[in-house]
């Protein structure tokens, strides 16, 4: 990986802006003033692409969506990103280039943790509010008083990610007794491996593997050797894209087959890598932040998916934007809530705004609590099952997945273990 002074060269030099989003004809209202101009990087290349062009496609929608009902404030909202090529080193220069060249008034942040920490040096020298997409934890080193998370990662962040991976582990009978712990060397999986550990604890699991990968690790087979040779019940992993699908190949090329393995394996939501692996996935218990059941599909996310789904195919991105569409259009949701409450574009008036007040987005009421974390987690745990093909139909919907906490949320029990599902 570049060093960030190498990569901020190479953008500054090099990295060509992808452009604002260019506008349909808006209501005459909408055209009183100059536009709000709203500034954001997004992993448009590298392997973090394939999440974030469906949160892009997501944000594009927000942004038609707002200004065909008049804008904000009197004024249309313009959207002007670059893609970050999920490169963290690139990041910097990008909010730099957004705040000083560009003269955006507002800011939101890049997707995943990787991507929003190294922007936060900027921020808070330049004093603006900040929401980050799918970040965690990222405050806890920074404690900056404007930073918003959208992520439904709850207050206690960092184990979040693998808790109901260990609660269901933990209920089974017999309870299992030991597990293996694997992750990237990287933000987001180092800080969700500190919480497996934290998990582990609290069920009484003994950690017979902690080992962290490289993240230009290519062959896996070697790491799942050597978890095999520990011999855990359970295997937990915190992994990015290519990782989550790199193991995934070699826990089956190697006929692996724990009592349970997944938790926080990033990469496995989007519908992408779900027809790569296919069957694959079966059995494997993983992370998700939302899911197209009776329980979570309200009238306004199917409204938007609509649209998403209609537009898929021609943008080039996630054909059915489960996983990061419906946030990429939340996440601006937040920011408009906050504009409309406060009735200013001021950063101070927007955070003191969120602070106090839960917002409404498609994907529910938000409230942000201590840190800007939100104050009650929704995260999910899923399992795959029945997947027989690669085709993309069998991904609609809950045919192949059941979610198996939170306990309000659930729609099944957990296929125990792992080889049943197979």
């Amino acid at each position: 990986m570049l060093s960030r002074r190498t990569g901020l060269r190479a953008f500054l030099g090099g990295v060509a802006m992808l452009g604002a989003f260019a506008l349909p004809a808006a209501p005459a209202a909408a055209q009183q003033g100059e536009p709000i101009r709203i500034g954001f990087a997004m992993a448009l290349t590298g392997p973090l692409a394939a999440n974030g062009k469906q949160a892009l496609l997501g944000a594009k929608i927000w942004e038609e969506t707002v200004n065909k009902k008049g804008g904000l404030l009197g004024r249309p909202v313009k959207l002007v990103y670059y893609d970050d090529q999920s490169n963290p080193s690139t990041v910097p220069g990008i909010y730099t280039k957004l705040l000083d060249v560009d003269k955006v008034e507002l800011v939101v942040g890049p997707y995943a943790t990787a991507q929003i920490a190294p922007a936060m040096p900027v921020i808070m020298q330049k004093g603006k509010m900040f929401i980050g997409l799918f970040g965690l934890a990222v405050n806890s080193e920074f404690n900056y008083p404007k930073y918003f998370a959208m992520i439904p990662s709850g207050p206690i962040t960092k184990p979040s990610f693998t808790e109901g991976f260990f609660e269901a582990a933990a209920a089974q009978n017999p309870k299992p007794q030991t597990v293996a712990l694997i992750a990237s060397d990287q933000e987001f999986a180092r800080n969700a491996c500190e919480g497996a550990r934290e998990n582990a604890k609290k069920h009484d699991l003994k950690v017979v593997y902690d080992r962290t990968y490289p993240p230009t690790t290519a062959d896996f087979t070697p790491i799942v050797r050597a978890i095999q040779a520990a011999n855990p019940d359970v295997v937990a992993v915190c992994s990015y894209p290519l990782d989550s699908v790199g193991l995934v190949r070699a826990v089956n090329e190697l006929n692996y087959r724990p009592k349970m393995f997944g938790g926080a394996m990033v990469g496995l939501q989007a519908t992408v890598f779900k027809m790569q692996l296919g069957p694959l996935l079966n059995g494997i218990v993983n992370y998700e932040t939302w899911v197209p059941s009776e329980k979570m599909l309200n009238s306004e996310v199917k409204e938007f998916l609509s649209v998403y789904q209609a537009r898929a195919g021609a943008e080039g991105v996630d054909p059915l934007g489960y996983y990061l569409g419906t946030w990429g259009y939340a996440y601006l949701e937040v920011l408009q809530r906050a504009v409309e409450g406060s009735k200013s574009i001021n950063d101070d008036k927007l955070a003191d705004y969120l602070r106090g007040n839960p917002v409404k987005t498609i994907m529910g009421e938000i409230k942000f609590g201590k840190g800007g974390e939100w104050a009650q987690s929704r995260m999910l745990q899923v399992q795959y099952h029945g997947i027989k093909s690669n085709t993309v139909d069998q991904f609609k919907g809950m045919d192949t997945q059941t979610v198996i906490t939170p306990a309000d949320l659930k729609t099944g029990d957990v296929i125990y273990p792992y080889e049943k599902a197979k």
